[in-house]
């Protein structure tokens, strides 16, 4: 099993989730971090002048999948997140070595 945890823009995340959802992929968890690559941040000006926002606000989501489907999950996050601009965010695949449901006590793949 993987764990593949996707860095996105905010306003991806509705799409994220129903195309995940169309492939088959229920279970994930969200999360509202922040943070900023490259770019360091943003410039942004207001009435009395510039100023830089350093760590931008994003979503990270998170999904486990089974070895085989990380290249299907990561290409749907991808289409879904990109809009082809500086910031559009990371997806990072890590190894599970298990998981268990707590309410049957199911372990392994059925847990997840």
């Amino acid at each position: 099993m993987k764990k593949i945890e996707a860095i996105i823009r905010e306003e991806k995340l509705d799409a994220v989730r129903k195309a995940l959802k169309e492939e088959g992929y229920f279970g994930i968890t969200v999360t509202e971090v922040s943070g900023h690559g490259r770019q360091g941040g943003v410039t942004l000006q207001w009435r009395v002048g510039d100023y830089q926002v350093d760590l931008l606000p994003k979503i990270k989501i998170e999904v486990v999948v089974l070895d085989e489907d990380v290249s299907e999950v990561m290409q749907t996050i991808r289409a879904a997140a990109r809009t082809g601009n500086i910031g559009d965010g990371k997806i990072f695949v890590l190894p599970v070595d298990d998981a268990m449901r707590i309410r049957t006590g199911d372990t392994g793949f059925d847990a997840i």
